[in-house]
């Protein structure tokens, strides 16, 4: 089948540009995966909590709870659309040095700082950290041609998965085993990030981005925005007036394709699934350190296991998150109830974590839960990107984050906010029960409509056979018993296309978040 020019453009090449030596990317992305897991080495991180309510600083539970983390949700929306255009534009690197000097500010407050404004200004410089993420796993695709974004989007998730991983159990081992003080791993994740800060000064900083930089002459490849058709109001042979200006505008562009593309009803469904979703999840992680000092309230820091379990469900979440790329199944007709069982598991979860008087039992469920949020994300990341080009996924993710961030901060001011209900995290917990509960239900109900609708359609219509992940547009050509009949402007998916991370999805992201302990 011969590939469409908006195909070939994709595919891109498969060798490095002329001029380059053909190893030259392969150290700057070896250096980059190196710098994204020393900036990972925080561990004290998953000792925050108790540091703040122990003996060191003696904050009061009411203050941790509806004062300080609070922050962190309203912070963190003011950021993050600002650090997100500011990556583009400045090309990555000066953001990445941003997120270097917020974390070193983040660990120096933590030492140094006595009030709960100096907590709160902690919280602020910690949400620029995590919008500044974006930045990281963008800064890969300016370095590598197209061909090989799939394995070094692979390989810079790794070394984040890595980093955290070996940053939890260093933190426990050494406050277990070799008794080390919450203010000494402190200094110690403070060494850490002042030198993934050096390493961050020698990263190249690239001539091309994805919006702002991509007709740099000698780097920058031609962009899929500029393969659509220019807006009819432009006159021929003259200069375009305001309004066809704005019509024949990048940002007009992408706004008209994606209203096309949001026609698909499994992006929609996958794009829901990550506001309301991932608004849970983030609460869940912002408050659970809480919780467990709040059922093992031990002034032993030898028997505080955060670390372990925050390593125990990351490498949890890196299993579940590379199993969901093998999952066969008829996503078409099965999604909705996939998603339904996984929430009623996470609501589940959260009520043991709600009831429970046992911290291995709590731990247990925290566990879970991630890993079976994290199971989700690299098939709604595919069901979302799969069908748009590079800079409409930026777009899609980057809107879905800030309505999901949104929806975060308006539940945090009712229910954490000391000027909302100002609710114990005990309360909290059983409200975040009731929100998965309610999701599960609508989830569910969509799940039998679109059996039931299956079973009208008549079963003289075979489904076709189990597949691994497909694209949204695929999977509605299949299910109408034509591939080669997509409608216009669809793209079907190339071989090397696959389940590839794209700039703005995070770790936890992806990055996804790695979110605050």
């Amino acid at each position: 089948m011969a590939l469409s020019g908006r195909e070939a453009e994709k595919q891109g090449p498969a060798e490095p540009r002329p001029g380059r030596e053909p190893q030259s990317w392969w150290c700057l992305v070896s250096y980059l995966c190196f710098y994204g897991f020393m900036a990972q080495m925080r561990p004290g991180e998953s000792f925050v909590t108790p540091y703040l309510l122990g003996p060191d600083k003696n904050f009061t539970q009411k203050q941790v709870t509806n004062e300080i983390t609070p922050v962190l949700s309203y912070s963190y929306l003011a950021v993050l659309v600002p650090i997100f255009l500011l990556t583009d534009y400045l090309r990555y690197k000066p953001v990445l040095l941003l997120q270097g000097l917020s974390y070193v500010s983040v660990w120096l407050l933590l030492l140094f700082g006595s009030s709960v404004l100096h907590m709160q200004l902690m919280e602020l410089f910690f949400s620029i950290t995590m919008a500044a993420r974006i930045a990281y796993s963008s800064y890969v695709f300016s370095l590598v041609p197209p061909a090989h974004y799939q394995r070094v989007a692979g390989y810079s998730r790794a070394a984040v998965l890595l980093g955290v991983f070996t940053s939890s159990v260093l933190g426990q081992l050494l406050v277990t085993m070799g008794r080390v003080p919450f203010s000494t791993l402190n200094y110690i994740s403070l060494a850490f990030l002042t030198f993934s800060l050096v390493l961050a000064l020698f990263l190249r900083r690239p001539k091309r981005s994805l919006f702002f930089n991509r007709s740099a002459p000698t780097e920058a490849s031609p962009s899929e925005l500029d393969q659509m058709n220019p807006g009819p109001g432009q006159p021929a042979g003259g200069k375009p007036g305001p309004a066809a200006a704005w019509r024949d505008s990048a940002l007009a562009r992408m706004v008209r394709e994606l209203g096309h593309n949001l026609r698909l009803p499994q992006l929609r469904l996958w794009s829901l699934w990550w506001v309301f979703n991932s608004t849970g999840y983030y609460l869940i992680v912002y408050y659970v350190h809480i919780l467990w000092n709040v059922v093992n309230p031990t002034m032993d820091s030898t028997r505080v296991y955060n670390g372990g379990a925050d390593a125990a469900s990351t490498l949890l979440g890196a299993i579940t998150s590379f199993a969901a790329g093998f999952v066969k199944i008829r996503w078409a007709v099965w999604a909705k109830l996939v998603i339904a069982v996984v929430t009623v598991v996470q609501a589940g979860l959260v009520f043991l974590m709600y009831r429970t008087d046992s911290i291995w039992l709590c731990y247990m469920a925290f566990v879970l839960f991630r890993g079976s949020y994290q199971f989700l994300v690299p098939i709604a990341t595919f069901q979302i990107a799969s069908s748009l080009s590079h800079e409409l996924r930026a777009l899609v993710f980057g809107v879905n984050t800030f309505l999901a961030t949104v929806l975060k901060t308006i539940i945090t001011l009712i229910i954490s906010d000391k000027r909302g209900l100002g609710l114990p995290v005990h309360s909290q917990f059983l409200v975040y029960f009731m929100y998965f509960l309610v999701l599960f239900v609508a989830y569910f109900f969509a799940a039998v409509l679109v059996g039931l609708q299956h079973l009208r359609r008549g079963s003289h219509q075979p489904l076709p056979p189990a597949q691994e992940l497909r694209s949204p547009v695929q999977e509605k050509a299949v299910q109408d018993g034509a591939l080669g009949s997509l409608q216009p402007g669809a793209r079907p998916l190339a071989p090397e296309d696959g389940l590839e991370a794209v700039g703005p999805v995070s770790p936890e992201q992806s990055q996804q978040p790695e979110a605050k302990a």
